[in-house]
């Protein structure tokens, strides 16, 4: 058995906030007749909500889910009811049971209750997405912190790096400029070295020259020389032309006169003249001379020899000292020197030289008897510095182009004759050498009378 209800239900929805009015639908429902389906199991406990806005939109959700509460379906009122409308609004109830009623009465007490329940949980919600929403708006503030940050610290460090890397660029230049002073340093310290053994070495020997009497002739006084300098005389050896004459005045007035005459006639004869131009004798000499001396380990020095033929003595000095048991050697070479009176000997091993400096005196068999001669070490000399200078003789006139007319010696006699003649400008002859043309010959220059020009 069943039975069927019509009801029409005019609702004001008191939850909108316009307050606006819902229109009258027309609300259908049929409930078996058993009592079971009047009152479903599941239904859940009445509550008190009675908010029209949350029953409706329950009733409507509970109609789609399809359960055991009766079907409702609002539309608008076709129907003109002649009841009054209280406010505009009408409520009309056809037929219901009470079973029915109280349903309905239960189901919008629990739909207003988990209306409550959504509208609570949508103000947690709006105010967890208020909070989420500050705590993104931190979060964006905090990143744009850390990022203006960032750029600055990388700013800072490539700022930082830079400056790194200039110091290191300038300590690796440093770096070099230290390694350049320390190897040259190091070099100066080797040829210190050097010099200071090449020094002992010299200092442990007694000297390369020969002791000889030295008589004293000059005069004492201050000299402006270094330390380790001398003077020294000059000899020069100069090369005479063809038909040219040297004359050397003991006077340089004389000689000054007669190169402003410049071109000589000379008489030799009643038909016989001949003329010859006067020209200052020019000189290159050495101004100053540095030399570096050092012991040679292949030659000895051997001195205090006695006066006799230079063959016989050297190859007697050759034969001594090649003989192992005279604490000799393998002879290269033996050479007299002329000025000091001594021979230099050359050995091809250079343990030899200092083995024999070492006993310094020996005896050499010479012809008739044994003679005691004195072995010192040979120094050698290199030429380190070298500054000459143009210099002009102050007393030597040099006369060119002198033809060949009559010999030598007696056309010799008769031009010094003639530069001795006070009338021909002359005087007093010291010197007079004359080369006639098609021959060679050399003048050796002596003493210090030149003067720079």
């Amino acid at each position: 058995m069943s039975m069927s209800f019509c009801l029409h239900v005019s609702v004001t929805l008191l939850g909108s906030p316009s307050r606006r009015r819902a229109p009258c639908r027309r609300v259908c429902a049929r409930i078996g007749a058993e009592k079971k389906k009047r009152c479903p199991p599941h239904l859940p406990p009445r509550v008190t909500d009675t908010s029209p806005s949350a029953s409706l939109w329950i009733l409507r959700s509970r109609r789609e889910e399809g359960g055991g509460l009766p079907r409702f379906d609002t539309q608008r009122s076709e129907t003109t009811s002649t009841t009054p409308e209280v406010n505009k609004e009408s409520l009309e109830i056809i037929k219901m049971s009470p079973d029915s009623l109280e349903e309905i009465k239960t189901s919008i007490a629990f739909y207003k209750t988990k209306h409550d329940e959504l509208i609570q949980e949508q103000r947690d919600t709006v105010a967890d997405r208020d909070a989420q929403l500050d705590m993104a708006q931190k979060f964006r503030q905090r990143s744009k912190k850390l990022l203006r940050d960032l750029i600055e610290g990388h700013c800072s460090n490539e700022e930082q790096i830079g400056i790194e890397k200039a110091k290191v660029i300038e300590m690796k230049r440093t770096e070099s400029e230290l390694t350049e002073e320390i190897w040259r340093v190091q070099e100066a310290l080797k040829r210190q070295e050097a010099d200071i053994e090449q020094q002992q070495q010299q200092a442990d020997v007694f000297t390369a020259a020969p002791e000889r009497p030295v008589v004293f002739t000059g005069s004492t006084g201050s000299a402006d020389l270094a330390a380790g300098a001398f003077a020294m005389a000059p000899r020069v050896v100069y090369p005479m032309e063809g038909g040219s004459v040297l004359v050397t005045f003991e006077e340089e007035v004389v000689a000054n006169k007669i190169l402003d005459i410049r071109t000589h006639r000379v008489s030799l004869g009643p038909d016989c003249r001949i003329s010859m131009e006067a020209r200052p004798v020019r000189l290159m000499l050495p101004s100053l001379v540095e030399i570096d001396t050092e012991v040679s380990p292949w030659h000895i020095l051997v001195s205090e020899l006695p006066a006799m033929d230079t063959d016989t003595l050297l190859s007697k000095l050759e034969i001594h000292f090649s003989k192992q048991r005279h604490g000799g050697g393998e002879v290269e070479r033996c050479e007299l020197l002329p000025d000091a009176h001594s021979v230099v000997i050359a050995f091809l091993d250079d343990r030899v030289a200092k083995r024999l400096t070492e006993k310094e005196h020996h005896e050499v068999a010479l012809p008739h008897k044994k003679h005691k001669v004195r072995v010192t070490p040979f120094f050698n000399g290199k030429v380190t510095n070298l500054e000459t200078k143009m210099t002009v003789c102050r007393r030597t006139v040099l006369l060119t182009g002198i033809p060949d007319v009559m010999e030598a010696e007696v056309l010799q006699d008769l031009l010094e004759i003639h530069f001795q003649k006070g009338g021909n400008g002359g005087g007093e002859v010291d010197h007079f050498l004359y080369n006639p043309p098609g021959r060679r010959a050399s003048a050796v220059f002596g003493g210090a009378d030149f003067k720079e020009e």
